[in-house]
């Protein structure tokens, strides 16, 4: 199972894309950092973003996506701007007819380090090792987006696998 992985953001939205199946060790396919100027309009970043990221989901064909859920925070600007970019991922995602899966931070942490409090820099050193890289992927938005790519294929992907397996049954 090929899946993108996309840490949400206005300024960095993290891409991160990994090949593998459930209970094994996946295979780093790439890995970026979406960039926009914050000083432009928010209908321009977005558009950014949708460009780029379908010229990702074009690019490396994955089966699906995984993206970070908003989760509540105290800036209200930086929920808003994060919100938005998660949504034009789904949409891409959406466009491009594939499933889609949100997981929260401590989804993903729990998944790739075994606690769901982890810190970046231990969410970064687990993915580093699971990949089986000689080099940490940065920045901590990349890291992030292999984080959540990791967590679907092992999670999703058995997800997905039990729900084909009760539609064959009907």
């Amino acid at each position: 199972m090929r899946v993108l992985g996309v840490d949400p953001g206005l300024t960095r939205c993290g891409v991160g894309v990994v090949e593998g199946v459930p209970g094994r060790p996946c295979k780093l396919v790439h890995y970026e950092v979406v960039t926009s100027d914050p000083d432009l309009d928010l209908a321009h970043r977005l558009l950014n973003l949708d460009q780029r990221l379908t010229a990702l989901v074009e690019e490396h064909r994955p089966e699906s996506v995984a993206v970070e859920r908003v989760f509540s925070q105290h800036n209200v600007r930086t929920v808003m701007g994060t919100a938005q970019a998660g949504a034009v991922a789904i949409l891409v995602a959406a466009r491009a007819g594939l499933p889609v899966q949100t997981y929260t931070p401590s989804e993903v942490k729990a998944a790739v380090s075994g606690n769901g409090s982890a810190d970046k820099a231990q969410v970064t050193a687990m993915v580093t090792r699971l990949l089986r890289l000689s080099v940490a992927p940065r920045p901590a938005d990349a890291a992030d987006a292999l984080a959540l790519a990791i967590c679907h294929v092992w999670r999703g992907g058995t997800r997905d696998r039990i729900q084909a397996a009760l539609r064959r049954a009907r």
